[in-house]
């Protein structure tokens, strides 16, 4: 009896052992059927780290951790026998993307899928987790696309957005799922989940890398180059389902192949779904122009990049109803999002051949044979050594290859800055771009001058061209040219404490420098400025330059500047005497004591989330100074004496629009504080009688009334709204850069303007900085009466008001961290406005 009993109990355990053994369903793990709830991001994981530990021909790796400490995961499934030899795969995959003339038959096609880069479009981890179990599943159709393709997923770009949402969701849903939009569940509070936790959008951030999560993805894409990636999103509740092919504007490096490439998914896609009877759209709304979206990125690097959006988004929890009556479910989305996944592996598979051989063609004629009309780009160093080497920096990260000036010689090329075509001298700081490389298409995206768009409705800017971001002198050259090949970027001496100077001098001309600047005040060491331009031992040096006494500071003054100098690598120049040969002494009213200032940025209701963003990153990651967040509903029990630096992001403020409380910033400012107002806080504070005033456009600008206005054509409704539009151009800005707002600017700054707001100049109290004058267009797309109101006003300027100032910008000189010449502005507008 009891020999059969632990028979009985030895089968049971090898029964439990092998179901423990073998590939479970999500449901099945998660203990509740995919669509009924959302899955907390550790539980995602789990799933997959759970089918991997059953799967032989599955890889999951950690490549990275978000701000708030989650891990970010890439799973790789293929066929057993790909498996065994993945990376030869991948390097072989490296070698067809570095311009090789390899053969590519046999070798199977990578395949990219990328989840949730936005945090409250939450049903694509959902489906991740479905498409994972039937890629891993046996004796499937999936085993046998396997054998052709190399399937890399992404289960979640995003899970600090993913976690915001999914919490929100989570502690506010009925017990019974309530489908009215008008339910709390469907509304989620400022920030709302879609960014980072820094509120970036990371699907705008592929190309610049601002952000960890995009910095650590793009490097293990760099390492695959896959033929095709997806970008899986959610849009509109009320849409019908999105894939490619992608809407006009297309740019031109775009290949026909990849066009036609992208019109086989889309057609296959559509079978599947017409079988379902699921509706869809092709070829609108989602353009392919912008270089830093998940679909024009991995394009314009060789791949089949495309966006796949299921309506739904923060705003349908589990279910929705919809305008025409019915229910849009999770399990509706997530059945969607599977079916166009798989598909797309199954395309991949069966044109494996043809699509490595057109992506192999891709690379070979990039290194060749570039495409487009400048064959080298030249960026100036212009004594800005500091930006040239950040400017490279972003360049390493997109695998951009680049070197410097071999001798002083002579070219001819397209002068950014002017527009003409003249000739110039490459110095052996200068950087140098051959377009003759492997990335030369994405090369000659982000550097060109003019935009060409073939289609004037799109999703974003469409101008953004480096130099501009990056404010260097800059020439596109028609002849080829090559860098010296062993050539480096300019380093920095080793600074040691000098036998006890006056003063240590750094010269201020980048946002390097404004980081050099709050390392010391955090420090707690005395800082000071000159207001114009000063000859000391023999140097010149401008407006702004940092003058950093022994008088007033500790005595660890040597030890502690040169410490900081060599860490942030600043360059200083030490002087014996506060005697200056040209200019002011140090001892003069003319050179300013620079406070080490508290600030506070607003955030709340109302405000953008990612010009908030923006700020809060620029301060903690940027630059290491401290902020303090406030929400705006909390203003009203601010300890004003506390603050120094009010800084108003781009939003509509409620506090702004309530009398007393206008008046009662205004009394902070009065007293001797700094107001900050960016872009639509700015038209705002225009709105109040503080001495600041929108300008109107003139009365000769103003058409004269037609009768027929009015009667407009509906099937042309797009494009008469185009004619407000400025989704993002480019304009030349003239500077006063004799004032502290524009320290370490030549007489011009580059701004992308994304409205048709500017102000009249200022009277007295005020002083005009940034003025755009007539003709100052240079790049992107304007609407014609837009157009015809930028010119003769004001952009970024200084109001005094009793002791205080705002300082008014009208243009975000932040915009998505890649602005990169703005940012001196800002810090500027922090430290240096007195």
């Amino acid at each position: 009896m009891y020999k059969h009993f632990f028979r009985f109990i030895l089968l049971c355990c090898l029964v439990q052992q092998s179901s423990a053994q073998s590939l479970q369903t999500p449901e099945q793990f998660l203990g509740y059927q995919l669509g009924t709830r959302f899955t907390p991001y550790y539980r995602v994981l789990e799933y997959f780290r759970a089918v991997g530990a059953v799967t032989p021909n599955m890889s999951l790796e950690q490549y990275g951790t978000t701000y708030e400490g989650r891990p970010l995961m890439l799973a790789t499934i293929t066929s057993p026998d790909n498996f065994s030899k993945l990376e030869h795969i991948r390097k072989h995959n490296l070698e067809l993307a570095g311009g090789n003339e390899k053969s590519a038959n046999g070798e199977p096609v990578i395949v990219w899928l990328s989840y949730n880069v936005h945090g409250n479009e939450a049903v694509s981890s959902e489906a991740a987790m479905q498409t994972l179990y039937r890629l891993a599943k046996k004796n499937t159709p999936e085993q046998e696309w396997l054998k052709n393709t190399v399937v890399i997923i992404d289960p979640c770009l995003n899970p600090d957005g993913r976690e915001r949402y999914i919490n929100f969701y989570n502690q506010v849903h009925t017990q019974m799922t309530d489908p009215v939009l008008f339910a709390r569940e469907h509304n989620e509070p400022w920030p709302g989940g879609r960014a980072n936790h820094y509120y970036f959008d990371l699907n705008r951030d592929w190309a610049w890398q601002t952000q960890v999560e995009s910095q650590q993805r793009i490097l293990q894409y760099n390492r695959w180059m896959p033929q095709v990636h997806v970008d899986f999103h959610e849009q509109s509740i009320n849409a019908p389902y999105y894939f490619a092919p992608a809407a006009e504007p297309l740019h031109e490096v775009i290949k026909p192949w990849q066009r036609n490439m992208q019109t086989l998914i889309g057609k296959n896609n559509a079978k599947y779904f017409d079988n379902e009877g699921w509706l869809y759209f092709t070829k609108e709304v989602f353009d392919m122009f912008y270089p830093s979206y998940g679909d024009t990125y991995p394009t314009y690097n060789g791949a089949i990049g495309m966006t796949y959006e299921q309506g739904g988004g923060g705003h349908a929890g589990i279910a929705a109803l919809k305008e025409d009556g019915d229910t849009l479910t999770l399990s509706q989305r997530i059945s969607h999002h599977l079916t166009t996944g798989l598909s797309t592996i199954e395309i991949a598979s069966q044109q494996a051949n043809g699509l490595l051989s057109d992506y192999t063609k891709y690379f070979y004629d990039a290194v060749h044979t570039p495409d487009g009309p400048y064959n080298a780009y030249v960026i100036k160093a212009a004594g800005n050594t500091e930006k040239l080497a950040s400017l490279a920096t972003l360049l390493c990260k997109n695998n951009i290859r680049f070197g410097y000036g071999s001798s002083v010689a002579k070219a001819s090329g397209f002068n950014y800055f002017n527009g003409k075509t003249e000739g110039f001298s490459i110095e052996k700081e200068d950087l140098v771009i051959s377009a003759a490389q492997p990335r030369s298409n994405l090369l000659r995206v982000l550097f060109e001058p003019v935009s060409h768009l073939s289609d004037s409705i799109t999703y974003d800017i469409t101008a953004w061209a480096l130099p501009y971001a990056y404010g260097l002198p800059a020439y596109a050259v028609q002849q080829p040219l090559e860098p010296a090949k062993d050539s480096f970027p300019a380093t920095n001496n080793l600074y040691l404490a000098a036998a006890k100077p006056y003063a240590y001098l750094a010269r201020w001309n980048s946002i390097k420098d404004v980081k050099f600047l709050a390392a010391l005040l955090q420090k707690k060491i005395r800082v000071r400025y000159a207001e114009a331009p000063f000859t000391a031992s023999g140097k010149s040096f401008s407006a702004g330059t940092l003058i950093i006494t022994r008088s007033g500071n500790g005595a660890h003054f040597d030890e502690d500047v040169t410490t900081l100098a060599n860490t942030f690598k600043t360059g200083l120049d030490v002087v014996g005497t506060g005697f200056v040969e040209k200019g002011m002494d140090f001892g003069s009213d003319k050179v300013h004591y620079i406070k080490p200032v508290r600030v506070a940025v607003v955030t709340g209701d109302g405000i953008s989330s990612l010009a908030a963003g923006e700020i809060w990153h620029f301060f903690e990651q940027q630059i290491g100074y401290p902020v303090t967040v406030v929400d705006e509903k909390n203003l009203d029990i601010v300890t004003w004496k506390n603050i120094d630096v009010l800084i108003l992001p781009d939003g509509n403020y409620k506090y702004l629009g309530e009398k007393e409380n206008a008046n009662r910033l205004k009394d902070w400012v009065n007293a001797g504080g700094k107001l900050i107002a960016m872009q639509d806080a700015l038209s705002q504070i225009a709105s109040l009688d503080w001495g600041i005033k929108m300008k109107k456009p003139e009365d000769d600008l103003l058409e004269k009334k037609d009768e027929y206005a009015l009667l407009k054509s509906y099937g042309n409704r797009e494009r008469e709204s185009v004619k407000q539009m400025i989704p993002g151009a480019i304009y030349k800005v003239q500077l006063d850069n004799t004032h502290p707002l524009a320290f370490g600017f030549p007489e011009i700054y580059y701004t992308l303007k994304q409205d048709g707001k500017i102000y009249e100049y200022l009277e007295d109290g005020g002083w005009n900085v940034g003025i755009l004058k007539k003709d100052n267009y240079l790049s992107g797309f304007v609407g014609t009466e837009t157009r015809k109101k930028l010119k003769d006003g004001l952009l970024f300027g200084v109001k005094e008001i009793g002791d205080g100032k705002i300082v008014m910008l009208a243009d975000d000189v932040l915009f998505r961290s890649f602005w990169e010449n703005g940012k001196l502005m800002f810090g500027n507008a922090v430290f240096m406005v007195y």
